[in-house]
């Protein structure tokens, strides 16, 4: 049996993308009878050995009281000990430079392919997380990321901008297979709009809070939005203590806290019935290096349009890649609150266009963005990487 072995820096299963993307990649592979072993950190509260998807899973002790560098390289020299311990594997699988760099300079003396799969590089996302990050330090992990990159025998990447980028930082772009993202139809599946008559219609956000989010925008155009009509708008996710603060902050500046419901991220099965109660949804991604030059290909988008709900998001690549103009979404001018508003009235105001967006999106997502055709290309990188 060919041997997997996936690391990720990434509690699993958890509320975030990450993890229902490597929840669903693990399916993929052991349906192909690989033997694959998950490797993420613990948050504490799981357990150290598991079973997850049909792979064998073991979690990594963490000291919370660490930093995020101290944690991660304290990841990094986890993997690579169990590597020591455990050489018999084919293919090590990576999704982070924390172990992967490690993982790359040992591959001749281990006997395994590499595959780095970048779904966002440390380089542009920490800064956004961490303000104030020394800037010599960020010179030096992106260093390591580059080293990562050309020492890797396979690189996936879920969108052609991200592609764009890596091949920028003089990778061959045939190395580089791009994946998107995908939903799974058995959990999200149309379902009718809500008729407006008697009810106060409902902007859902599902996602972390990160500053690259664009959730400002929303926040900025909310009072151009109830000067002609009443909305709530409901923002579900994940964030760290000075974000929330901010989104708050913001919120009480602009006097709509009436209209604004913050709430913190939801296990991923309960998503679907969340988008369900919603009339419209929202992808407000703001224009920043992490959106425009780095790239990714937001699941969130993808599970909105599946659901069935009209989608507003930010008009740039990344979005591009997935929706058609006036067919599946409406677009606005990135970092434009005015237009953001705009483009919400004109929702609200048709609720035959929003019908029609809503079906079109379902359709062309259900068809052509699933995890298993995901899951399919993801083999072929493999049948590729053994071969």
């Amino acid at each position: 049996m060919t041997k997997i072995l996936y690391t990720a820096f990434d509690i699993v299963p958890s509320p975030k993308g990450a993890s229902t993307h490597i929840l669903h990649n693990i399916r993929g592979l052991v349906n192909r009878n690989y033997g694959v072993h998950l490797i993420t950190p613990n948050d504490g509260l799981l357990p150290t050995e598991d079973t997850i998807e049909g792979a064998q899973v073991t979690r990594i002790t963490q000291d919370l009281t660490q930093n995020f560098l101290a944690r991660a390289t304290h990841f990094g020299k986890a993997v690579l000990s169990h590597l020591t311990l455990h050489p018999q594997y084919d293919v090590v699988h990576y999704r982070n430079i924390w172990d992967g760099l490690h993982i790359a300079q040992n591959k001749k003396r281990f006997g395994y392919k590499t595959l780095f799969e970048v779904n966002g590089l440390p380089s542009i996302e920490l800064k956004y997380h961490y303000p104030g990050l020394d800037s010599e330090l960020v010179s030096k992990i992106k260093e390591q990321e580059i080293a990562t990159l050309h020492l890797s025998d396979a690189i996936i990447c879920p969108s052609n901008v991200t592609r764009d980028y890596i091949a920028s930082l003089g990778l061959n772009r045939k190395l580089v297979t791009v994946i998107p993202n995908g939903v799974s139809a058995s959990d999200f599946s149309p379902s009718p709009l809500p008729i407006r008559d008697d009810r106060v219609p409902v902007l859902l956000y599902i996602g972390t809070l990160a500053d690259w989010q664009g959730l400002d925008i929303v926040i900025k155009a909310l009072p151009k939005i109830l000067e002609q009509r009443a909305v709530r708008l409901h923002i579900v996710g994940r964030g760290r203590s000075r974000q929330r603060k901010i989104l708050s902050k913001q919120i009480r500046k602009l006097g709509v806290e009436g209209s604004v419901t913050v709430q913190p991220a939801i296990p991923h099965h309960e998503i679907p019935a969340l988008i369900a109660d919603s009339d419209i949804c929202v992808a407000p991604l703001g224009l920043n290096d992490r959106n425009v030059t780095q790239g990714a290909c937001p699941i969130k988008v993808l599970e909105y349009m599946a659901a069935g709900r009209p989608l507003l998001a930010s008009n740039m690549p990344i979005v591009r890649e997935l929706v058609r103009e006036d067919m599946d979404a409406l677009l606005f001018s990135p970092n434009d609150p005015d237009d953001l508003a705009r483009q919400v009235l004109t929702l609200l105001n048709d609720f035959d266009l929003s019908k029609r967006l809503a079906e079109s999106a379902a359709e062309r997502v259900l068809s052509k963005f699933t995890w298993h055709e995901s899951q399919k290309k993801l083999g072929k990188v493999y049948e590729k990487l053994l071969t």
